[in-house]
């Protein structure tokens, strides 16, 4: 792999150094039509179609057992179809918390204590397995389980020595049988940080006080919209971040499209982002970075359309963006700050430029517009996504929000978020540092599962190395034109890019590859610029961008079974999937 690995490096060189032309002769072409035509629609539309027959594909069960049996220190007797050896149990845990015992009985009279179980807050979604074969003599009838605590199991499956499932009557536990997998899998279970937002959105969902209180609320919102269509299954909760996941497609083709315009570039930036590791693994989790990210795409793209229009409308729905950016998760003020260097440098330019002696006026109304759509609204808009806190607390309708409690909720839940994050120091061996994000060098672990006949699945969250090494050099090409030439769509794609960067060079909280993911759009939109600057010396640069495009499809397409869980050989993972030895796949 080191060999593979050095081929690669030393090909983004190759057409970097071949493809640009001289930085001090560069004068970006004007591209063309930037308005989305027909067959731009056509393109986005096939290039979504692709992408989704990946993302989709794999991304969970549509099925897993929907009625569950709640405990209150209460119990529930099993009776199995013959008297046989329990040897283990597969427990459905639920959203609530609590513990079990367990208890085995010949005659449903005597009963013998068999095991316990902690069902804790990593628990909750998924399949576990309770060893219940300690008293080997002891053929049951019965199994009678206790909950203690407020406490919801959805399932119970009883296994014989030989791995077999045993009969059982039906009843509030055993009720859907035929759900009842092989083993725990990704695929049937929760994994990562879907066991506090998937929780948190089906809680959103039944009108009760969230588990996960340590972001805004919006993006357990969004998740709760495919648990509504599909039902608390996998494929439910993954839903929306996956289709948040396609719609990204569209938006960066737009934005390329009204950046460089063409359609070339427009083409290779949406497959860029359609083949990143980072924007398939990290959609198809029920995690709230999505939502973030994707916002933040939305809102630089709305006032880049301000900053050539100068319409008031685009201004307007960046700020709105923001606010909803910023109710799905505290990372989107990052971007706004962004937003805000660009805002004031945009009108700094207007005021050493035009020397208008109306432009003061002009200033001051705009200032008073951005006042409205990025400070109040925005305000706005998060302040309503804490409506389910609200239901929880036994409040309801738009009364609510006018209340002494709501607003004591709202505000108290800040304080608690900030206290939380910021004492984040935990150890994790897949956390990592901004410095280890940009070169790709660890990536953070979602999932691994090693089977017995050396084989094992496994996937994580980093950036197709071609983007982020690429990209890593493209920015150079920015920050060159954005100093020495004063380009200001060099400098508008950099002060995006940094805004999601610099904030964590501060941070001393423990983080992961995946704090990575909304610089990781803008990564495309800086090798977007590259081509364009291609374009303007180079005869043959579609050969260069769709070489470089390529590239990037083909690696992804060879990480493709570290990315989705495929099964794989390990000597096979060891010698195609670990370029670096911090990849841990």
């Amino acid at each position: 792999m080191a060999t593979a690995l050095a081929a690669a490096c030393a090909l983004l060189i190759l057409i970097f150094y071949t493809g640009l032309p001289e930085l001090k002769e560069l004068q970006l072409s004007d591209g063309g039509e930037r308005h989305l035509g027909r067959r731009d629609v056509l393109v986005i539309l096939t290039v979504c179609v692709l992408y989704s027959s990946v993302a989709f594909t794999g991304l969970g069960d549509t099925e897993a057992p929907q009625t569950s049996r709640t405990f209150n220190s209460d119990s529930e007797i099993v009776t199995l179809s013959e008297q046989t050896h329990i040897s283990s149990a597969m427990l459905f845990c639920g959203t609530d918390v609590g513990s079990y015992t367990f208890e085995i009985s010949a005659d449903g009279s005597i009963w013998l204590s068999a095991a316990s179980y902690e069902q804790s807050y990593i628990s909750v979604l998924k399949w576990e397995t309770v060893d219940l074969s300690m008293m080997p003599d002891i053929e049951a009838k019965y199994l009678r389980v206790t909950g203690y605590g407020h406490v919801t199991l959805s399932e119970i499956a009883l296994f014989d020595d030989s791995g077999a499932l045993i009969g059982t009557q039906k009843c509030a536990l055993t009720d859907e049988q035929e759900l009842v997998p092989e083993a725990q899998h990704f695929m049937n279970s929760s994994y990562f940080d879907e066991i506090y937002h998937a929780r948190t959105a089906y809680e959103y969902m039944n009108g009760t006080w969230p588990y996960e209180i340590s972001h805004p609320p919006l993006g357990k919102l969004i998740i709760s919209i495919g648990i509504a269509i599909f039902g608390l299954v996998p494929f439910g909760w993954r839903f929306m971040g996956t289709l948040f996941g396609v719609l990204m497609i569209p938006v960066i083709y737009a934005f390329s499209k009204r950046l460089f315009g063409g359609r070339t570039i427009p083409v290779c930036c949406s497959v860029i982002l359609a083949a990143d590791f980072m924007h398939l693994v990290q959609t198809r989790i029920a995690t709230i970075d999505t939502y973030g990210t994707f916002f933040t795409l939305l809102m630089y793209l709305f006032m880049y359309e301000y900053l050539t229009s100068e319409k008031k409308l685009p201004l307007g729905l960046s700020g709105i963006c923001f606010g909803l950016g910023c109710a799905c998760k505290w990372t989107c003020v990052y971007a706004g700050a962004g937003l805000g260097v660009i805002w004031a440098v945009h009108w700094i330019i207007r005021a050493v430029s035009e020397k208008k002696a109306k432009l003061f006026p002009e200033f001051v109304k705009n200032s008073l517009f951005c006042i409205v759509f990025f400070v109040i609204l925005p305000c706005a808009i998060y302040y309503c996504s804490y409506y389910p806190y609200g239901i929880a607390r036994g409040m309801s309708g738009i009364g609510m929000l006018f209340t002494k409690e709501y607003a004591d909720i709202v505000i108290d839940n800040q304080t608690f978020m900030f206290s939380y994050h910021s004492g984040v120091h935990a150890t994790h061996p897949y956390s990592s540092r901004w410095y280890q994000w940009i070169f790709d060098i660890r990536p953070i672990l979602y999932y691994l599962n090693y089977g017995t006949d050396g084989t094992h699945s496994s996937f994580g969250a980093w950036v197709n190395p071609v983007l982020c090494w690429a990209g890593l050099l493209s920015l150079f090409v920015l920050g060159y034109r954005a100093i020495f030439r004063h380009d200001r769509k060099a400098a508008f794609i950099l002060t995006a890019y940094l805004a999601q960067l610099v904030p964590w060079m501060f941070i001393t909280r423990t983080t992961f590859e995946y704090h990575y993911f909304p610089c990781s759009v803008f990564l495309v939109l800086s090798l977007g610029y590259v081509f364009d600057a291609m374009r303007s010396g180079r005869k043959n640069w579609r050969l260069y961008s769709f070489g470089l495009t390529a590239l990037c499809t083909a690696v992804f397409i060879l990480f493709l079974p570290a990315l989705k869980g495929a099964i794989v050989d390990n000597t096979y993972a060891q010698q195609h999937f670990t370029w670096l030895s911090t990849w841990p796949f």
